[in-house]
C-alpha cells in the first residue's frame, strides 16, 4: 500500500491539519493565534522544520499576506484565524481574493460541536458570512465535522481554489474537532487540471484575425505561469499584436516589449482608450473584462460590444456573463498562451502601423510633466533606474498609485515571477502586508511599496510583524514608499467633481511617518522635495532594516494627470 494511504499514528486533528498542509507545498501561514485553534498552533511547533506560522499583528493584514501568497506562488496562500471577530476581520483578504482571482485558503477556528447553534461566544455561520457564489466571497465554505476527513477537506479546498478561475476557499474547523485524536493520512499535492479551448475554437480566432485591421489583445487574470506567458509574447510577435494589460495585470505581458500597449485600468492613458473604442477585434486572455478594466463598461459597451469580442477565461461562468461575445474559449491560462502561439500568421499583416501607434501612444503617456518641489513621476522613474531588475512593486487603493501604474515598466513574470502585487478589488491597506509577504517569502528580492496616507496607517502595524520575523535577513530589501498629502485623495477629487469646494471627511490628520517607522525599529526619511528622493532610496537599498521614505505632498496634488484645483475649476465651469 501507498505510505500516504495508510493510516498513522493517533495525533491531534490540529497536527493532521498541518501535515496535510505541509503535503500541499505550504511553508508559510500567515495570521494571527486564537485559543479557538490551540491544538493547530501545537502542530506548527511539531513541524517547526517544515512550516512556520507567521503571527500578524491584524487578521486583515495576515488575510493581505496569504493573498499576497497566493499571487506570488500561484498556490493557495493560507491564513489562520479565530472564530467571530478574528475571521470578520480577514473577511477583507477573502474579498480581494474573489475579485483578484487569487487562490486563498482561509482557515477559521470554531467552537466545538456541542456549543453550535446557541450563539456561543464568537459563533457564526461561516457558510452564511462568506458565500458562496459568483456574487459572494469565497467559492466553497465548508465545515469539518469529523476529524479522520480533515485531510480530505483540506485537498478538496486546494482543489476548488486552483480549478477554473480561482478564488478563496473557507473551512471552519471546530475547535474539538482539532484536538480529537486522528488517524487519518494526508492526501497527495494537489494540482489543477488544465483545460485546452476546443481546435476549432481556435480556428475562428485566426479567422477573426485575418479579417480584422485593427485588432487589440488586453490579457490578465489569475493562473499564468512564466512559460503560458512567455507563449503569449510569442504569439503577439508572430501576429504583430498591441497588448494591453487589464487593470493592476500589468505583469502579464513584459512592459518593455516593443508590442506593449499599456495598462487598460484606472486613469487609462487617452490614447489607449480611443484604441479600445476604435479596436474592430478585441481579444481578451484571461481578464474578466470588470469595471475597472472596460472604464465603467464604456470602452466595451456590454451587454453587446461595438467589437468583435473574442473572450478566453479559465471560468466557464465566466464567459458570457457580462458580455455576449462572438467567440467564447475556456482554458486554464497556464495553457492560454501555448494555445494561441499555435496560430500561424501569414507572410503580410495590414497592421503594422496600428501597433507602432500604440507603441508611440505609450512612450509619449511615460513623459513626465514638471512638478515642484516633489514630482513623483520622478519618483516612479527613479525606482525603476535605481532599484533591481527582479524588485516587487505593491500598492493598495488611492490615487497615488495612478503614478506607478503609468510611469513603472513592469517585467512580465516570465522573468522572475509576478513584479506587481496590487488588489483590482481596491482595497485600501493592502499594499504594505503584501510587501511584508513578499519579503518573507523571497528574501532574495527587493519588495517596495507605494502607498498612501490613508491607505499604510490601515495596516501600518504589521511593521513589527517584518521586524519579528527578520524581513531584511537575505539579499532583498523591504522599502515603504509614504505618500502623505493629508488626505483620502481619491475621494477628496470625486469631490471636487461633483460637489466643487465642499469638502467633508476627506481631510487627514497624520503622524510623523517617520518617526513611527523608527519607533518600530525600522529606518526612516523625510523627503521634500525631488532631489532629495534618489539619496533617500539608495539608503533604503543599502544593508540594514527595513526603511520608510515619508513623501510630503501638497494636498493639491491630486492624481498623475491633473491637480484639485484644476478638477475643481474644471467643475465649476460645467456647473455654469
Amino acid at each position: 500500500m501507498n505510505a500516504s494511504a495508510e493510516s498513522r499514528p493517533a495525533r491531534p486533528g490540529g497536527h493532521l491539519l498541518v501535515e496535510a498542509l505541509v503535503a500541499q507545498g505550504v511553508d508559510t501561514v500567515f495570521g494571527v493565534p486564537g485559543e479557538s485553534f490551540l491544538a493547530a498552533l501545537d502542530g506548527f511547533h511539531q513541524h517547526g522544520e517544515a512550516i512556520r506560522f507567521v503571527a500578524c499583528r491584524h487578521e486583515g493584514g495576515a488575510a493581505f499576506m496569504a493573498e499576497a501568497q497566493g499571487k506570488l506562488t500561484g498556490r493557495p496562500g493560507v491564513c489562520f484565524v479565530t472564530r467571530g471577530p478574528g475571521a470578520t476581520n480577514a473577511a477583507i483578504g477573502v474579498h480581494t481574493a474573489f475579485q483578484d482571482s487569487t487562490p486563498l485558503l482561509l482557515l477559521v477556528g470554531q467552537v466545538a460541536r456541542d456549543q453550535r447553534d446557541r450563539e456561543a461566544f464568537q459563533e457564526l455561520d461561516y457558510r452564511q458570512v462568506f458565500g458562496p457564489g459568483t456574487l459572494g466571497m469565497a467559492k466553497w465554505v465548508a465545515e469539518v465535522e469529523d476529524v479522520q476527513r480533515l485531510a480530505e477537506y483540506v485537498a478538496r479546498a486546494f482543489h476548488v481554489a486552483l480549478q477554473g478561475r480561482p478564488g478563496p476557499v473557507v473551512l471552519a474547523l471546530p475547535e474539538d474537532v482539532l484536538s480529537a485524536p486522528a488517524t487519518a493520512p494526508v492526501l497527495p499535492r494537489v494540482e489543477p487540471a488544465q483545460a485546452w479551448p476546443a481546435p476549432g475554437a481556435l480556428r475562428g480566432l485566426r479567422t477573426l484575425l485575418l479579417q480584422s485591421r485593427k485588432p487589440l489583445v488586453i490579457a490578465g487574470g489569475s493562473g499564468w505561469t512564466a512559460e503560458s506567458v512567455q507563449a503569449l509574447q510569442r504569439f503577439a510577435e508572430n501576429w504583430n499584436l498591441p497588448v494591453g494589460c487589464g487593470f493592476r495585470f500589468q505583469d502579464t505581458f513584459d512592459n518593455r516589449h516593443p508590442n506593449y500597449a499599456g495598462d487598460v485600468g484606472i486613469a487609462i492613458n487617452p490614447r489607449l482608450a480611443q484604441r479600445v473604442r476604435d479596436s474592430d477585434l478585441l481579444i481578451a486572455v484571461g481578464v474578466r473584462l470588470g469595471e475597472m478594466t472596460t472604464g465603467g463598461y464604456t470602452l466595451i459597451e456590454a451587454p453587446r460590444p461595438k467589437q468583435k469580442l473574442v473572450h478566453l477565461h479559465a471560468g466557464a461562468e465566466e464567459l458570457g456573463r457580462v458580455y455576449a461575445a462572438d467567440l467564447m474559449l475556456q482554458c486554464s491560462l497556464a495553457a492560454a498562451g501555448k494555445a494561441l502561439e499555435t496560430l500561424t500568421a501569414p507572410p503580410q499583416l495590414p497592421w503594422a502601423d496600428w501597433t507602432a501607434g500604440a507603441a508611440a501612444d505609450l512612450e509619449a503617456n511615460r513623459v513626465p510633466h514638471a512638478v515642484a518641489p516633489l514630482d513623483m513621476a520622478q519618483v516612479v522613474l527613479a525606482l525603476e533606474r535605481l532599484a533591481p531588475a527582479d524588485s516587487l512593486y505593491t500598492n493598495g487603493a488611492g490615487n497615488y498609485s495612478g503614478w506607478l501604474h503609468r510611469y513603472m515598466r513592469y517585467r512580465g513574470l516570465q522573468h522572475f515571477g509576478r513584479t506587481q502585487l496590487a488588489p483590482t478589488a481596491g482595497a485600501m491597506g493592502y499594499g504594505f502586508p503584501a510587501a511584508v509577504a513578499a519579503a518573507l517569502l523571497y528574501p532574495e528580492r527587493t519588495a517596495i511599496n507605494l502607498a498612501g496616507d490613508g491607505d499604510f496607517l490601515m495596516t501600518s502595524q504589521e511593521m513589527a510583524t517584518a521586524m519579528a520575523y527578520g524581513a531584511n535577513r537575505g539579499a532583498g530589501r523591504l522599502v515603504s514608499i509614504v505618500v502623505d498629502n493629508g488626505s483620502y485623495g481619491t475621494i477628496r477629487m470625486h469631490q471636487e467633481r461633483h460637489y466643487p469646494g465642499r469638502v467633508s471627511g476627506s481631510d487627514l490628520f497624520n503622524p510623523d511617518f517617520a518617526a513611527l517607522a523608527r519607533s518600530y525599529g525600522w529606518r526612516a526619511a523625510r523627503v521634500e522635495c525631488t532631489q532629495a528622493f534618489e539619496p533617500a532610496l539608495l539608503e533604503a537599498l543599502s544593508d540594514g532594516p527595513p526603511m520608510l521614505l515619508h513623501l510630503k505632498l501638497d494636498t493639491d496634488v491630486s492624481t498623475s494627470r491633473s491637480t484639485l484645483s484644476e478638477i475643481r475649476a474644471a467643475a465649476v465651469k460645467g456647473k455654469g
